[in-house]
């Protein structure tokens, strides 16, 4: 940002502060019959009933994200937007490099039909999808939970087990290793290939190496925002006939290129 842009900025903000500082003289001055403006309280860490989350520095909590009281978060793990932890009433453990994706809720039990005390665990290399709802359960090492499934208390899935997207798993059901459960009620629908396995494992993975983007961009300055802007316009690629026709070869600055780890194909593509 240039000395004016910087300089408009400034007299922006002041503006705005005047004008708040305007509006809340305003509101004293109309006693009770001013309406009062609550502005949002959201924390991604929050603590309660004296139990606070205990997560690794090396974990990714995206800004809307909600990690509320006895919960601990392993290394390498991530908790993608719009996620819910929460651990009020019991505790909940997530170990590590696990991705917990958008939208997805992670709650714990303390009374049910059959009067048990569920925490939730999930453990290592984990995947759960987009909007999964997850209560009063464990879910083991290299499991993974589909988009939008729900698993009820007391579910267990074990290790390389799979929840197919959307199913329902009812309470105290336990899913075997190897195997494939879909549908609502969810019932064993095949087993895994070996090929699936390894994706599960190389899922983790790539969502570890994503977390670390995007906990790059979330940490980026307003004045590093708008270099960025400024450069991908500058460098935005147009038709291939176009810029031959003005013999013009361009080049991705260094700040806008992502690293190999977050996209395994072309890693391998290069090296052929």
């Amino acid at each position: 940002m240039g000395t004016l842009g910087r300089a408009i900025y400034t007299v922006g903000f002041w503006i705005r502060e005047t004008g708040q500082a305007i509006d809340r003289l305003g509101s004293s001055l109309q006693g009770s019959y001013y309406f009062k403006e609550q502005l949002s309280q959201h924390r991604t860490l929050m603590n309660v009933f004296n139990k606070a989350p205990v997560v690794d520095k090396d974990v990714f909590v995206a800004p809307s994200a909600s990690i509320i009281g006895d919960v601990q978060v392993g290394r390498g793990s991530s908790i993608w937007y719009g996620c819910v932890l929460r651990g009020d009433v019991n505790n909940i453990v997530v170990g590590y490099g696990t991705n917990i994706q958008d939208n997805s809720l992670v709650h714990v039990a303390k009374s049910n039909l059959s009067g048990k005390v569920l925490p939730t665990i999930i453990g290592d290399n984990v995947t759960v999808g987009h909007s999964a709802v997850i209560h009063g359960c464990t879910v083991e090492d290299e499991a993974f939970v589909g988009m939008g499934a729900t698993l009820l208390d007391g579910v267990v899935v074990e290790k390389h087990a799979m929840v197919a997207a959307g199913s329902l798993v009812r309470q105290n059901t336990k899913i075997p290793s190897g195997e494939v459960w879909a549908g609502n009620p969810a019932k064993f629908l095949r087993k895994l290939t070996d090929e699936e396995i390894a994706f599960i494992t190389q899922s983790a993975t790539n969502y570890t190496n994503l977390a670390q983007v995007h906990a790059a961009e979330n940490v980026k300055s307003f004045d590093e925002i708008e270099f960025e802007k400024a450069l991908r316009k500058k460098f935005a690629h147009k038709d291939e006939e176009y810029d031959s026709m003005l013999g013009v070869v361009r080049e991705i600055p260094p700040e806008l290129i992502l690293p190999d780890n977050v996209l395994p194909d072309k890693a391998a593509k290069d090296q052929k």
